[in-house]
Formats: C-alpha cells, sequence, structure tokens
C-alpha cells in the first residue's frame, strides 16, 4: 500500500545551487522529524487509558500512508469507522485498500489491548457505513512478540540482502497471518517470483502511464522533514532512502525524475533483493473480507518485524484489475481476488513515516 520515488542526484544538479538552496531554513531536519515521529511510537504504559491504545492503533499500515481512519471512544468500547475524506479513488475506486487498512488499524489495537489485560470482541456495526466496534473486558495480559513488533514496524521501501529467510521462520508467519477467511501464500520459488515480479512492472507500468494516478500520487507525496511533520500522514521521501527536498521543490523534481523505465527497473531489483512474496486472498470480495485481509496481513508484518525481517507493498498486480486474475492463477487460488502482496527479506531500517496526532482522529 506503500509507493516509492527515485530522486537522483543528477536531478539534484539541474535545479541550480541557488534553487536548492532557497528555503532550506523551512524544511527542517531530519533531526526535528525523528524526534516528532518518536513521539508517537512510544511504548504503549502498563495500564493505558483506550485513548492510547488508539495511538497504537495508528501506527498501523494504510495506503499512501492516508490513515483513512476515525475511532469514537465509549465506555471500554472504541468504534472505527471510515474516513472518506481519506479515499484514493483513482488507485482504489471501490475502496478496498480502505477496509484493508482499517483492518490493520483493528488488528494492532487488538493487540495492543490483549497484552494490556484487555480481551477483545470485534463486531461489524449494522450501519451501512462500514463501521466496526471493539468491545473490551477484562482478560490476563498476553503480550506477545507481535505486540512488541508494533513500534518497530514499518514499510521499508528499499533493497534487501537476498538471504534466504528459514523453513522455521516462514512457518511463524504462516501461523501467525492465519486469520479465518483468509488465505495467505508465500512464494519462495524464484521462477514464480519472477513471474509476480513481471506482474509489478506491467502494473506499474500501466499506472505511471495514468495522468490521474500520478496527480494522486504526487497529492501524498512529503519532500521535507518539515512537510511531514506538520501534515503527519503520506509518503515521505527519506522513508523510502531518497533525499530530502524543499516543499516547493519535490514537485517539480518528481515530475523530472519519475520515470516508469526506471521505477520499473527498481521494483524487478527489489523483488530479486527479496526471500519471498507474501499474496494475501480473502475468501469474499466485501468489505469485512477486506477487513480481515488487512488483520492478516497486519499479523504477518507484526510476525516478520519480530523476526528481524523487513517488508514492502507491491500491490500493483492487485490494483489494475485486468492483473487480477493471472495473479491468483500464479497462487493457485483460481476465480479469487488477491487482495495484498508483500516482499519481504533482511534489510535496512529507513525513517520512520509520520503519523496524525490521536487527537485530529477522534469523533
Amino acid at each position: 500500500m506503500r509507493r516509492q520515488f527515485l530522486i537522483g542526484t543528477g536531478a539534484l544538479a539541474v535545479t541550480g545551487v541557488g534553487a536548492t538552496l532557497f528555503g532550506l531554513r523551512r524544511m527542517g531536519s531530519m533531526d526535528e522529524y525523528a524526534a516528532a515521529v518518536a513521539t508517537t511510537r512510544m511504548v504503549l504504559s502498563r495500564d493505558p487509558a483506550v485513548l492510547e491504545l488508539v495511538r497504537y492503533a495508528t501506527l498501523a499500515a494504510s495506503g499512501h500512508n492516508t490513515q483513512p481512519w476515525r475511532f469514537r471512544i465509549g465506555d471500554e468500547r472504541v468504534e472505527v469507522l471510515p474516513d472518506l475524506s481519506r479515499r484514493t479513488p483513482v488507485v482504489d475506486p471501490d475502496d478496498h485498500h480502505l477496509f484493508a487498512s482499517l483492518g490493520c488499524a483493528v488488528e494492532t489495537m487488538a493487540i495492543a489491548a490483549q497484552a494490556r489485560g484487555r480481551a477483545c470482541e470485534l463486531s461489524f456495526s449494522n450501519a451501512n457505513d462500514g463501521s466496526m466496534v471493539l468491545t473490551f473486558r477484562p482478560g490476563r495480559n498476553d503480550a506477545s512478540a507481535l505486540f512488541d513488533a508494533i513500534p518497530r514496524r514499518q514499510s521499508t521501501r528499499a533493497d534487501y540482502d537476498g538471504r534466504p529467510v528459514s523453513a522455521a521462520d516462514l512457518r511463524a508467519l504462516a501461523n501467525a497471518s492465519a486469520v479465518p477467511g483468509v488465505d495467505v501464500v508465500l512464494v519462495t520459488d524464484r521462477p514464480l517470483m519472477d513471474r509476480v515480479r513481471d506482474l509489478v512492472v506491467t502494473g506499474n507500468g500501466a499506472q505511471l502511464a495514468d495522468a490521474a494516478f500520478l496527480r494522486e500520487l504526487k497529492s501524498w507525496l512529503r519532500f521535507s522533514p518539515r512537510e511531514a511533520i506538520d501534515k503527519g500522514d503520506g509518503l515521505f521521501g527519506a522513508s523510502s532512502g531518497n533525499p530530502t527536498l524543499p516543499a516547493w521543490l519535490g514537485p517539480h523534481v518528481f515530475d523530472w525524475v519519475f520515470k516508469a523505465d526506471a521505477e520499473n527497473k527498481k521494483y524487478a531489483q527489489q523483488i530479486r533483493s527479496s526471500a519471498g512474496i507474501a499474496v494475501f486472498v480473502a475468501e469474499k470480495e466485501d468489505r469485512e473480507h477486506w477487513v480481515l485481509a488487512g488483520r492478516a496481513c497486519q499479523r504477518f508484518a507484526l510476525q516478520a518485524t519480530a523476526l528481524g525481517l523487513k517488508h514492502a507493498f507491491i500491490n500493483q498486480p492487485v490494483e489494475v484489475v485486468k492483473l487480477r486474475p493471472e495473479l491468483a492463477s500464479l497462487v493457485g487460488m483460481p476465480g479469487r481476488r488477491p487482495d495484498l502482496v508483500m516482499r519481504f527479506g533482511y534489510g535496512p531500517t529507513l525513517p520512520y513515516s509520520a503519523r496524525r496526532p490521536v487527537s485530529t482522529v477522534l469523533v
């Protein structure tokens, strides 16, 4: 659900020294950015208020880091609602990714609550708005490796080192992401990974040829530390290993250097450097199952983090409708709609993405 863009040193050179220096004071620094992000990722207290559980929920993955969720806190319950103002209608016209993102948030909150002595029950609202309710009751403290991984999880959009993942760790990933209603297929066979790679590249090329897609993507890009802190959402270039730029300059550089050939080569290399690919396929094509796919995906990501693995979304084959049947057949699920695709492996830690203050996501 996250994307990346390439900004090369040559592109910076063409801007000229004067233009590059202009506005640097307003850019903010990476130290300021790291300090701001750290406040959102503090470890959960021993006896947290429900508001703190909401903070942990907001650390979940979401498409373009849009954070398309709202929370209504009640008496030992939290209602989770979609924030349709944060839709991405070009890449996600049926709100599939939006509801999968809600699933990621719900699962994160449930894991955090269980680790702090609250048993959880999830129910879908009778309202037609796609909302859900997490109800809490006293339980035993059930801290786990998944809970410990919540503040450390990130989508790491970088090259990995190509090392294989052990059979034991692959089993741990499969077991952690086992959610009723969702099948998870782990692909580690190189020829099959290459076929998935080809679908990613084909899908990426189709998307980058779409002017509406590019406009939508660019609207969620954050180029400077100050811009990323102030908005608290979106795709910050430094989180993909790219240099920071003044907010006024970044969109122009993006237009100059973001080209399909370079991006396709980068995706191909990143998949080659990965140990495997995970494909999440829900049993049905509806909102409830999209939420379930998000829950399974988040559990996979947290288990990967606990094992010292990195992961990143490569969702082009599910976002480009015509590619879904081939992907489904490749993973042995013909006739089904694949929901999410992630690559995984051993790689570096990059700057974490920003989150909005909890006060802004409360109803």
